[in-house]
């Protein structure tokens, strides 16, 4: 039986020795920074995550107007005109966080086959998407709550460097490991369909697959390269679900010890994402693993174990299993072991 490797060490971050208690509850924690190994796992280790977007902050926006609108409590509409905003604990919610319970966009395992039917995570598509009042207005919103202290800069080197936000949600969602619920009719498919799983054998196809499915704006070819990289120094890994030599499906997720955290899935066959997610879950509490990290909860997601916790709980067990030294079984294996026969 073959397994994942340990980790290879990236060296020291820009979120070394950060404590993300006492950050915004439903805006970002940090703008800025790049999605270079050493990031992206100090990130993770801290209980953050990114959540890039596709399009470049626009320059011209005058950071010492945006500060003044903070300060009023107010932002800016499509119209250009004064709105009030929500603040929570202080802070200036921003990208829809503060009239909804998610960051607007609708792809990320925080939920499988979920918003608008897709499988990712990150999901909410109401009145408060900012796609309804524009990016130049999101990114104002966000060099407002920077000026004001209320969200750190990790690249004050970059000053217009507003389009790489970095979250950390107040609750968080996540499934103990061994939780994922299996329904009788996932069972049935289990029994029946004949696929196979594997860890870690095309990561890359995985992560394009997500892409693809034309939800994850989020995922951008930047990130992609990011987790690429991730991957092959042994942080990153995928969960491939196989009808013979054909891949149709799969999750992919960052391991940081006990804890994974699940970014994205897609499914070309039905179920083939729920499939995937309890075929992991399954590998990962085999290995040793604690906790996924769903980030988000879903009507979906809740459907297959998730629940929300306080954020603090949260970081109180990453804190505790972050360096546990957890292994994957990589081999194909038949799906069929998840659903034996009853007698």
């Amino acid at each position: 039986m073959t397994l994942t490797a340990a980790p290879r060490p990236v060296g020291p971050s820009v979120w070394d020795g950060v404590s993300l208690h006492r950050s915004p509850r439903r805006a970002p924690v940090a703008v800025g920074g790049t999605m270079d190994p050493a990031t992206l796992v100090g990130a993770y280790r801290a209980g953050a995550f990114p959540w890039p977007s596709d399009e470049p902050a626009d320059d011209a926006t005058d950071v010492p107007a945006a500060a003044a609108v903070a300060s009023s409590g107010a932002t800016i509409d499509g119209s250009g005109d004064l709105a009030p905003v929500e603040a929570v604990d202080g802070i200036v919610s921003v990208y829809g966080y503060g009239a909804t319970n998610h960051p607007a966009s609708t792809d990320h395992p925080a939920s499988t086959d979920h918003p608008a039917s897709t499988d990712g995570q990150r999901g909410s598509t109401d009145s408060a998407d900012p796609a309804q009042w524009g990016l130049a207005e999101y990114y104002r919103m966000l060099r407002a709550a920077v000026a004001a202290r209320r969200i750190r800069h990790l690249s004050p080197q970059r000053p217009g460097g507003y389009d790489l936000p970095w979250w950390s949600p107040d609750p968080r969602a996540v499934i103990p490991a061994g939780g994922v619920r299996v329904s009788r009719s996932l069972r049935k498919r289990l029994r029946g369909c004949g696929w196979t799983t594997s860890i870690d054998e095309a990561f890359v196809d995985v992560v394009r697959g997500c892409q693809r499915d034309g939800t994850s704006g989020w995922i951008t070819d930047e990130l992609l390269d990011g987790y690429a990289e991730l991957h092959a120094l042994g942080w990153a890994h995928s969960i491939e679900v196989w009808d013979g030599d054909e891949l149709v499906g799969g999750m992919y997720g960052v391991g940081i010890g006990g804890v994974f955290a699940g970014e994205s899935m897609f499914h070309a066959r039905t179920d083939a994402s729920k499939i995937a997610l309890a075929d992991f879950d399954a590998r990962f509490r085999a290995g040793g693993g604690v906790l996924l990290d769903v980030q988000l909860t879903t009507e979906h997601l809740i459907s297959l174990g998730a629940r929300d916790v306080p954020r603090r709980d949260y970081l109180a067990v990453l804190a505790k299993v972050r360096d546990d030294d957890v292994r994957l079984t990589r081999d194909r294996l038949p799906v069929s072991r998840l659903a034996p026969p009853t007698s």
